[in-house]
């Protein structure tokens, strides 16, 4: 399969992230403490409401978790309570992720 985050509310609506096997960093562009996040949602977050390293997306034997790195203002699943940094929590396809005030949606596409 492939995977990838679409922008669904908040920043650049429509804007898609692919991702990779094993580790995706969220968060924002930042050369200074050098975060390079393959989500960067640096132009998706006026406010600054996402933190430099925010969450972490892995992708591993088929399972495709998120787990917040010890963000500020907190990673959000499908509008349940505040993820606990440290502690991944699964995806599947069409989940909602909330970061910052910035809402993405997992999109999981099969290929043959």
């Amino acid at each position: 399969f492939k995977a990838k985050l679409s922008v669904v509310r908040g920043g650049r609506k429509g804007q898609e992230f692919p991702l990779e096997d094993g580790n995706n960093l969220v968060g924002r562009w930042d050369p200074e403490t050098g975060s390079f996040p393959e989500v960067d949602l640096d132009a998706d977050d006026p406010e600054a409401k996402i933190s430099r390293k925010h969450a972490l997306i892995r992708i591993d034997g088929g399972k495709i978790t998120i787990e917040d790195i010890g963000s500020l203002n907190g990673t959000y699943v499908n509008r349940q309570p505040r993820l606990s940094p440290g502690s991944p929590a699964e995806l599947k396809s069409g989940d909602e992720v909330i970061i910052g005030k910035t809402f993405l949606k997992l999109v999981v596409e099969t290929i043959s």
